[in-house]
């Protein structure tokens, strides 16, 4: 059994309207050294495999075909080996 662990950002020439919001935000806030703020996802998977390799291949997967959209998104994983 694995553990991983998904980043998913948008691409640093997509505009991150959200992020902007954010940034907005903390400057009402007074936080006004913050000059910019990126938005992204975390998700944790659990999964079965039968090596590491095989794991990160699942996972390449998965994320090239449905938990991230490869046009506007980049995405990077952690795997960490998690005993029954």
């Amino acid at each position: 059994m694995y553990l991983a662990r998904v980043y998913i950002q948008l691409r640093p020439t997509v505009s991150d309207p959200q992020g902007q919001t954010i940034r907005g935000g903390l400057h009402q806030l007074g936080f006004d050294s913050v000059s910019s703020v990126r938005v992204g996802k975390y998700m944790e998977i659990m999964l079965e495999a039968e090596s590491e390799s095989a794991a990160s291949e699942q996972l390449r997967q998965m994320c090239d075909r449905l938990l991230a959209n490869p046009v506007i998104e980049d995405y990077r994983f952690e795997l960490e080996f998690a005993p029954s």
